[in-house]
């Protein structure tokens, strides 16, 4: 039986533009803004990927597609000028994409760090500046910057995505105050490990890299949160959505982990 909020079109007339919208925690978050009555439009890099899921999800609502760089300043500001002509100004902006490439520290080479910076913060960097003007324009607007645990403490093996999304995490609280009296709130969701296409493939780098069995490599995952599971993506969906709630304004700076109590 669907969530009894997920049936409330809270969100009508609304438009929500979701970075990495087409697979794992974005297509989710896709589908809980749909469901509330959002229009929405799915962006990424992978038009395949964006067509399929915007087929799968036409029922739901209305869903529109824009191929995206968020790490190009140039391909976010045509993207999204091309997407407010489509459904009106962008209201809800969901920072989702991102990537995750492990390495130790001292094999962590520039263009590693760079690549990891590029993606996971100066995206998100960029995806606001497009959007925030119509935003203050209207008086109102929601910013959900998809961080992750790892903007709230440190992982081993992955220093420059740690760096990023702590970035991610002090980005969204300076904004957040610098729009606190004009209507627009910005915030962070944290999920910990969730069962999405970099946690695959994190697993299968544990396998690769200590041999261990698939099972024995998801466990290892899993055991950093008390619940001793992965998160799914709809439930960090859900937190997303909660905030782009006209009723959540006095949610603002925030970040809030999705993580089962593994972060507090």
């Amino acid at each position: 039986m669907p969530n009894t909020m997920s049936t409330l079109k809270t969100l009508q007339d609304k438009h929500a533009l979701v970075t990495g919208g087409g697979r794992g925690i974005g297509l989710a978050c896709v589908r809980a803004l749909l469901l509330r009555g959002a229009k929405v439009t799915l962006a990424g890099r992978d038009f395949a990927t964006l067509l399929q899921a915007q087929q799968a999800l036409r029922a739901l609502g209305e869903v529109a597609i824009e191929r995206i760089d968020v790490a190009d300043d140039a391909s976010v500001n045509a993207g999204f000028a091309s997407a407010a002509a489509r459904f009106g100004r962008i209201d809800i902006l969901v920072n989702n994409a991102g990537q995750a490439r492990p390495a130790a520290f001292l094999k962590t080479d520039s263009a590693h760090w760079q690549q990891m910076l590029a993606v996971n913060l100066s995206g998100v960097f960029h995806c606001c500046q497009a959007a925030l003007p119509g935003m203050l324009d209207a008086g109102w607007g929601r910013i959900v910057n998809v961080a992750s645990t790892a903007g709230l403490t440190g992982y081993r093996y992955v220093a420059a995505y740690v760096a990023a999304k702590h970035g991610v995490v002090g980005l969204t609280r300076a904004l957040a105050l610098e729009v606190a009296a004009k209507g627009v709130t910005v915030n962070a969701v944290c999920p910990g490990y969730t069962e999405t296409d970099i946690v695959k493939d994190a697993i299968a780098n544990i396998v690769a890299k200590t041999g261990r069995s698939e099972a024995a490599a998801r466990a290892e995952l899993a055991a950093g949160n008390p619940q001793q599971r992965l998160v799914q993506s709809e439930e960090v969906a859900n937190a997303v959505a909660w905030l782009c709630q006209p009723d959540s304004a006095a949610m603002n700076g925030q970040a809030i982990a999705v993580a089962g109590g593994e972060v507090m």
